[in-house]
């Protein structure tokens, strides 16, 4: 019973992580001068706006199939993009940067958020006692940390392409030809482990997040 609850809280915060992700693209996006994603009714919090059922639904699921198999943890997803019309933004170059960031520091700020939870539950409960609530408070740390550090790949379609080629000095063309490999770049990174990478570099910034070194054996789902 136990893990069931687990896997439905880890399923409720990816989902509520995605389209937090999502929105902030779009409110950075309106701040900015580009009123696109409010058109399109995609500045709501309500998931059924925002819910792609291949990356809301199906890959975290076959993902977490895949970890009871094979003993993996990595768990990822991702929402319906927001629209948004770079050329509306005041100014287009640096306004596709923020956009482009907003997703992943809202990921961060949510992971902050929840690791100043679990040291508060440290500091003022009894760990064993609220051992339950620290561990689905460390999911949204891991959670969390993980959709910001593969945003920022700087691979199409991910967000950190789009704050390279806002900064960098490259062609349309040029962009072009990025957009139609990257998906085949982001697979072969997969395929060398990029995966174990990324939780190298989740593993530590999960202490610096957190500020307790004692979870371990709140880890009950990683």
């Amino acid at each position: 019973m136990e893990g069931i609850f687990f896997i439905v809280a880890l399923i409720v915060i990816l989902v509520f992580s995605v389209v937090l992700h999502e929105v902030a693209h779009g409110v950075v996006a309106y701040l900015l001068g580009d009123p696109t994603a409010k058109a399109h009714g995609r500045l709501t919090l309500n998931p059924k706006s925002h819910i792609d059922p291949v990356g809301s639904l199906l890959v975290p699921g076959v993902l977490l199939l895949f970890g009871f198999i094979f003993g993996s943890s990595f768990l990822f997803g991702w929402a319906k993009p927001v629209p948004y019309n770079p050329f509306n933004l005041r100014n287009p170059r640096l306004g596709a940067a923020l956009v482009g960031f907003a997703g992943p520091a809202t990921n961060l700020l949510i992971a902050l958020l929840a690791g100043i939870g679990v040291r508060l539950l440290f500091t003022f409960t009894d760990p064993e006692k609220t051992s339950g609530v620290i561990t689905v408070l460390l999911m949204m740390v891991i959670v969390n940390l993980l959709l910001a550090i593969f945003n920022l790949l700087p691979v199409p379609p991910l967000d950190g392409s789009k704050v390279l080629f806002s900064v960098l000095p490259i062609s349309h063309e040029q962009r072009l030809l990025f957009e139609q490999y990257g998906f085949v770049i982001l697979l072969v990174f997969i395929f060398i482990g990029g995966t174990q990478i990324v939780s190298i570099m989740i593993n530590t910034l999960l202490p610096l997040f957190v500020g307790v070194q004692r979870i371990g054996d709140f880890l009950v789902f990683f």
